[in-house]
């Protein structure tokens, strides 16, 4: 007759440690397409910048170099002091139109979006349908228009009126960016606000615009790369080499009968970076907007 004890096995087994290796496999491999990805976004790139240290002979040499044979960093130095190019006036004139269209964009734009988005009245709808059927507009289209009226102003080839002008183009953007990120903050936060003896400009300051932070963001990022990218109302409005951006004097260096590569890819580097910075800067403020505001 066997005992409790015999019939009990003598040992429990231990749970099974998770397999490793699969895990880390699974990780290595994930990490290797993401590799794969970035290096195919970057190449672009990475040969501006590797172009951008050879000479002018050497980019046009058939068959092509990978790497320079002499390597020329002083280019980016000789594109600075090119006397047909004033390159750093080109710069602060595109920072300057850059950053004056987007406050101005977004001053105007979050007014409207709220308004739009907190009040039912008549023609809503064809209101925001106008609003947006003036993004369909090319600025080319425009210019001719808007370079007579400027004259007619007297603010032809001046930044301010480039400010306007980029203000205006991306307005409709802003307006409807906003308007869905206002739509989306329930109203009863709001109406709580205004219990506690908020009025409504406190409200909009204090609990509003932290909740719609995101979309600010997201509404700045955008804005300022159109703004920073603009080209064809700036040919035209703009004839004054100082006062052009960066955009129209990259093509002063792409002539009929000669070209100077080398300094096309060092300021298409030049002009790439500030909107990098802006991005790597704002980007964390994203997720840190999302409950801002929402707790009493």
């Amino acid at each position: 007759m066997t005992t409790l004890t015999e019939r009990l096995p003598s040992t429990v087994d231990a749970p099974r440690p998770p397999k490793r290796g699969r895990g880390q496999r699974k990780r290595w491999e994930l990490t290797a397409v993401g590799v794969i990805v970035a290096l195919v976004f970057l190449f672009p790139y990475i040969v501006m910048l590797i172009g951008s240290l050879k000479s002018r002979p050497e980019i046009l040499q058939v068959p092509p170099t990978y790497l320079p044979q002499e390597w020329h960093p002083e280019n980016y130095v000789n594109m600075w002091n090119t006397p047909e190019t004033p390159l750093g006036s080109n710069l602060l004139s595109t920072v300057v139109i850059s950053l004056g269209g987007t406050a101005l964009a977004l001053l105007a734009a979050l007014p409207a979006a709220y308004f739009t988005a907190r009040h039912n009245f008549r023609l809503k709808m064809p209101f925001l349908l106008l609003v947006l059927i003036t993004q369909m507009l090319q600025p080319t289209v425009l210019a001719s228009g808007l370079f007579r009226e400027f004259v007619t102003l007297g603010l032809n080839d001046t930044l301010f009126s480039m400010i306007l002008v980029n203000a205006a183009f991306n307005l409709s953007f802003a307006v409807w960016i906003m308007h869905s990120f206002f739509r989306g903050v329930p109203k009863e936060i709001e109406e709580a606000a205004w219990l506690d003896g908020c009025t409504r400009t406190q409200s909009m300051r204090r609990v509003m615009l932290p909740l719609v932070w995101p979309g600010i963001v997201t509404t700045v990022i955008f804005t300022f790369i159109a703004c920073w990218n603009e080209f064809a109302a700036s040919l035209i409005l703009l004839p004054t080499d100082t006062n052009q951006p960066l955009t129209v004097a990259l093509t002063k260096f792409v002539g009929q009968y000669d070209s100077a590569w080398q300094y096309v890819f060092g300021v298409s580097l030049i002009g790439i970076l500030p909107v990098v910075i802006l991005f790597s800067m704002i980007e964390k403020h994203l997720v840190a907007g999302l409950t801002a505001g929402g707790v009493k």
